[in-house]
């Protein structure tokens, strides 16, 4: 009897603890850069060229992005076990000239005022520069002293020198990348070469190699430090977008929209769309579709159109909400009031709102025809476009990481789970804020139209051109003839489809890009739908 006694309560404890466990893992917890659970070593140029000044300098910049973050680890005790969630950023700084020098361990401090004490106490070595050495330190030793194996989702090393190596970076750089390191490259003052720059940080260069003027300026590539560290965290996943991939989330997908809405036709005949019926839940549990949260800047992008009822109602586009149906996120359209608003979390309040509502041009939104819709999120403002006009800029006050153990939705009622009917052709959320200026409104009709009315400036951004033939135009192949309109080094012809064809090059445009834009629409004027030009534009 005493032997079944204990079996029985052996059992029944093993039950409790895992009945427990779960209640655990279904409290809701916050998510999002700052509590993303990664080792990131910090290597920093300690060579004679830097200088004392400057390496302070440098010191305080690594202070600056670190107080950013949660270094804290978070537990939960149960019975008399201990079940730990990691969710932390454990930090090492290395110190390099002719030899590397461990500063700080990983996963030594667990508070960020800790840590902010151990970087600022850190003394400047001097020296030569030898890089390649530094990166294979950090390699073999330091983030192969981890103790959390496989509970940290990214490693990653950020490199900041301000010269030339006097060693080979490419194959410390190559076995970094090949156990799953990222590296970042942070190039300062003018004696950096950016070939090996280039070398030593992952690909794309645009998105893992950045610049400082000197050690004077570095602090004006914080937020972009941050913002590329956030995104390495919390966006995974990559969205084929042109002629690059962008990280972020193809909610199309994600909210298996295209698995539970009715396929229609889309914006243009080369699009599809959905629509969303009242009997359509689409609805997700957050935690697979942003399971590290979002980042503190964002884009929200949508291209619909509202019919009927649609039109007249307040309803949340898209929204995440806590376990407690509290929001944490969500764009909200109000055909009553003719607004859009967002809202997000607030470090002083339940939530805060930006009501964008200028008139024309947001009740524009509500006319039954298609229409893109996007909110730029930044750190402490928000900007809404509509059809790629700019509608109105609102400032925010400061955020918390959004809750992740409840759901997120779309097109719903505000306050209920009733799904409001819409048709959806595109749901993205891209986490580079920058994709705000690439992302056009090409595929709305409306724009296509006013296209020669535009200005598009000559700077470094995205443009396509597209052209769909008239119907009764007898030779829908016509050739196209641009390089009388452009000097540079691109197809001389161009073949336009039987629909929608779109072109793309990247090459060196030295140009009046509306000059070039309306001799071309002037000169085949036939061509009833020009969209808009495709070319890295420089100046």
């Amino acid at each position: 009897f005493s032997h079944r006694a204990m079996l029985l309560w052996s059992v029944w404890s093993v039950i409790l603890l895992l009945t427990t466990v779960d209640a655990a893992e279904e409290e809701d917890v916050r998510a999002g850069c700052s509590t993303a659970v990664n080792d990131l070593v910090y290597i920093i140029d300690g060579s004679w060229s830097v200088g004392v000044l400057d390496f302070d300098t440098a010191k305080q910049w690594l202070i600056n992005i670190t107080s950013q973050f949660d270094i804290s680890s978070h537990y939960t005790q149960v019975m008399v076990y201990l079940v730990h969630y990691t969710r932390q950023r454990s930090v090492a700084v290395i110190q390099y000239s002719d030899t590397p020098r461990l500063e700080i361990p990983l996963g030594k401090h667990q508070g960020v005022a800790e840590l902010i004490k151990a970087i600022r106490s850190i003394s400047y070595l001097g020296g030569n520069t030898q890089t390649g050495r530094a990166i294979k330190f950090a390699v073999d030793h330091v983030f192969a002293s981890s103790q959390r194996g496989n509970l940290v989702k990214n490693r990653i090393a950020v490199v900041v020198t301000d010269g030339k190596s006097q060693d080979d970076v490419v194959d410390a750089s190559m076995e970094a990348r090949a156990q799953s390191i990222t590296v970042f490259a942070v190039g300062v003052g003018t004696e950096i070469t950016t070939s090996e720059l280039i070398s030593i940080a992952n690909k794309p260069p645009s998105t893992y190699v950045l610049y400082a003027e000197d050690y004077t300026t570095i602090d004006r590539i914080r937020d972009s430090m941050e913002q590329k560290l956030c995104e390495e965290s919390v966006c995974p996943t990559r969205i084929p977008v042109a002629s690059r991939d962008e990280k972020g989330f193809e909610l199309m997908v994600g909210m298996n929209i295209q698995t539970k809405a009715k396929k229609i036709p889309g914006s243009l005949v080369s699009e599809t769309a959905y629509a969303l019926a009242a009997s359509t839940d689409i609805t997700e549990n957050t935690r697979e579709i942003f399971p590290e949260g979002l980042p503190p800047s964002y884009v929200f992008v949508s291209t619909l159109r509202l019919k009927g009822i649609s039109s007249k109602l307040s309803f949340d586009l898209w929204r995440v909400l806590s376990k407690d149906k509290a929001i944490q996120a969500a764009v909200t359209l109000s055909g009553k009031e003719k607004t859009v608003t967002f809202t997000t979390t607030s470090t002083t309040e339940k939530e805060q709102k930006a009501v964008f509502k200028t008139g024309f041009q947001v009740g524009t939104l509500y006319d039954g025809k298609w229409h893109q819709i996007k909110v730029l999120v930044r750190n402490r403002q928000v900007t809404g476009f509509l059809d790629d006009q700019r509608i109105q800029e609102l400032m925010l006050k400061p955020v918390e990481p959004i809750y992740i153990n409840g759901e997120t939705q779309v097109s719903k009622r505000r306050g209920t789970d009733i799904t409001v009917p819409v048709e959806i052709q595109k749901l993205r959320l891209y986490c580079d804020p920058h994709q705000s200026e690439r992302e056009t409104a090409c595929e709305i009709y409306s724009v296509v139209r006013s296209l020669s009315h535009s200005l598009y400036p000559c700077g470094r951004r995205r443009l396509r051109l597209c052209s769909r033939p008239t119907r009764t135009h007898g030779n829908t192949h016509e050739d196209l003839h641009l390089i009388d309109h452009m000097s540079v080094s691109i197809p001389t012809v161009l073949t336009p489809g039987s629909d929608v064809q779109i072109y793309n090059w990247s090459t060196r445009l030295y140009c009046s890009t509306k000059s070039v834009l309306m001799s071309v629409i002037n000169h085949h004027s036939h061509l009833t739908s020009w969209l808009f030009f495709d070319f890295d534009v420089h100046i």
